[in-house]
């Protein structure tokens, strides 16, 4: 120990006891002459890192000597204490009457904090960042994390930062002090390249913030006694790698969401590049609008970062397609048709959506009067050909709105960033138009689970691109039907409630489906004698696709022997065609649709088909 209890240093400071020490630093309490507790650091200079030293001086007491802010921990006194064993600079600061943000999240039930609360101490400490980003030459504190935010009692809570002992200028390479205590969970990438400047300390913040709404370190990372700081940053990489962004599910506010996935995001060119900039976002009141304009936001820098990626000795024309590379190149229809009246069965589905999602959609004055908000979106899935993606469109039909009928084809991309700006360029498209329906064809290319090995950072940061997107999509007049054959492929993370509400599972066509499709697809053909009955019962086990397939097959013979098509024909064909979906996969089927609901479920499976 450098100093005694009971010591006094500097004709003023009386040391009460020590806090903390390291091999070159030492914290104590100590009190002035009428007994009021200060904090004291002080710095044995021998031992002291050079890279710690400028001029002489300790760089944390030179610089916290100019600090004066509200958030900011108060310099106080500094001074030069001498012993047998060399000379020592020491500060003196406001000591930490209150408790600090991991304290209080700790004493927590659920190790979170409410809504309001959490806001009103992110913006303190942003506040505080902001005064440190605005110094001149720019100061960064480099090591925000819970446990250096102190909620002082003296000014009724208000968040201040402490431990300014890794405070520096923006720099590019070795850090100038030393990195082994520092907390890489609240840490971004680019810092563990060297990289320091304003952006890691939004982004550490927007850590700590998550941390306070979900009662989790970012991306759920705990570190066990004992690790190294190089075991620790691998867990830390490989947690975001597995995962890719931030998940954001656990916290109940769209705002919000949009705010932590953007100020956290993996991609450096899509965080917040200011405090003001985030600080703006928090305090504007309206939810739904912050949203999307973060959203537009992330579009227009991933359109910027797609150009940017684009190798700058090519030309300006070519620069300009990488930059259209993110702009969703889709078809807008207009739903006109039979609608429902085109589809047999599925009553109840088609009920729900009459009720829930259409009166909403074309009545906003009744749904702003009994604050009514309508499903995102609902899953189809089942075996394939059982006209998923048709259903979509009779929806469409039905309803009269725009629809958007999108492949996985639709939304790649060559460049980086690339299929995320089409992502969100498609969104915007879609709120435009609406009340659009989107429709994406085979959801579970488009969202694969991002626990699976294949998933790339790039597919998963598409995925987190769906995430943000799909929040309450609703409310901006966007409604999303998804099709898919493997909804066990699809992430998690996109079937929860305020994204796709609904999963329905659409069935192998039943008798009377099968007699209508058959209809539907004789009508208007040079046919003799049917018998639509028939035709049904001899093609059990047919989808949709299949029973097409037969009409236009023997369509296809009776055209070249310029002759009807007959009942025996067709016959003739059903026994030359295999259906599409045997009873082993059939099987599989029922037990997905089990699992995907949750329970066994004994009760007939409502009708689908045509008529």
């Amino acid at each position: 120990m450098i100093l005694k209890e009971g010591q006094t240093i500097g004709n003023k400071w009386h040391v009460v006891y020590l806090i903390k020490e390291n091999p070159y630093a030492e914290s104590y309490r100590v009190e002035d002459e009428g007994g009021n507790p200060y904090f004291m650091k002080i710095y044995r200079l021998k031992n002291t890192p050079d890279k710690l030293i400028k001029d002489g001086e300790v760089t944390e007491i030179a610089i916290c000597r100019q600090l004066n802010h509200k958030n900011i921990v108060s310099y106080i006194d500094d001074g030069v204490y001498n012993d047998e064993a060399g000379e020592c600079h020491y500060m003196i600061c406001t000591y930490f009457s209150g408790e600090l943000l991991s304290e209080m999240l700790q004493r927590k039930k659920k190790k979170k904090l409410d809504k309001k609360t959490a806001v009103k101490i992110f913006i303190e400490m942003l506040q505080g960042l902001q005064y440190l980003h605005e110094r001149p030459g720019v100061l960064l504190h480099n090591d925000i994390n819970p446990t250096n935010v102190m909620l002082s009692s003296k000014t009724g809570g208000v968040a201040e930062l402490i431990d300014m002992g890794h405070v520096s200028p923006c720099f590019m390479g070795t850090p100038p002090f030393d990195t082994s205590d520092l907390d890489p969970r609240y840490a971004s990438g680019q810092s563990f390249l060297g990289k320091y400047d304003e952006l890691n300390d939004i982004f550490a913040a927007t850590g700590v913030f998550y941390t306070m709404l979900t009662g989790k370190a970012p991306w759920g990372v705990e570190f066990t006694p004992g690790l190294s700081r190089k075991e620790k940053l691998r867990l830390v990489k490989d947690a975001r790698k597995e995962q890719g962004e931030i998940d954001v599910d656990d916290i109940n506010d769209v705002k919000l969401q949009a705010i932590v996935a953007c100020g956290l995001s993996l991609s450096y060119t899509e965080r917040y590049e200011s405090v003001d900039e985030i600080l703006n976002d928090l305090i504007d009141g309206d939810e739904s609008k912050v949203a999307q304009e973060i959203r537009n936001r992330l579009a227009s820098r991933q359109q910027e970062a797609a150009a940017d990626d684009y190798p700058q000795e090519h030309s300006s024309s070519d620069r300009t397609q990488a930059a259209a590379e993110t702009s969703a190149d889709v078809e807008i229809k207009k739903g006109s048709g039979n609608g429902f009246a085109d589809i047999a069965g599925m009553d109840d589905l088609k009920e729900m959506l009459r009720k829930r999602v259409i009166l909403i959609l074309q009545n906003k004055e009744l749904a702003e009067q009994y604050k009514l908000t309508p499903p995102n979106g609902m899953l189809l899935y089942g075996p394939p050909g059982c006209g998923k993606s048709f259903f979509a469109e009779k929806f469409a039909e039905e309803t009269g709105f725009n629809f958007i009928l999108v492949k996985a084809s639709d939304l790649g991309s060559i460049y980086i960033h690339g299929s995320q700006g089409k992502i969100a360029d498609l969104f915007k498209k879609a709120e435009e138009n609406a009340p659009t329906v989107l429709c994406f064809d085979e959801f579970d290319a488009f969202v694969p689970s991002r626990s699976g090995d294949n998933v790339g950072s790039n597919q998963a940061g598409e995925v987190n691109e769906f995430l943000t997107q799909l929040n309450n999509c609703s409310k901006r007049g966007i409604f999303v039907i998804a099709t898919s054959n493997r909804p066990d492929k699809v992430d998690p993370a996109v079937l929860r409630t305020g994204r796709i509400d609904k999963q329905v599972y659409v069935p192998m066509p039943d008798l009377t489906a099968r007699k209508l499709m058959f209809e539907l697809y004789l009508k208007d053909r040079p046919c003799g004698e049917i018998d639509s009955d028939a035709l049904a019962q001899k093609a059990d086990g047919y989808v949709a696709s299949d029973i097409a397939y037969v009409v236009n097959e023997a369509a296809t013979i009776a055209a070249f022997n310029r002759e009807p098509i007959t009942q025996e024909l067709l016959i003739k064909t059903i026994e030359g065609i295999k259906p599409s979906v045997n009873k082993e996969l059939l099987k599989e089927y029922e037990e997905m649709k089990n699992k995907m609901e949750g329970v066994e479920r004994t009760n007939s499976l409502p009708h689908i088909g045509y008529r």
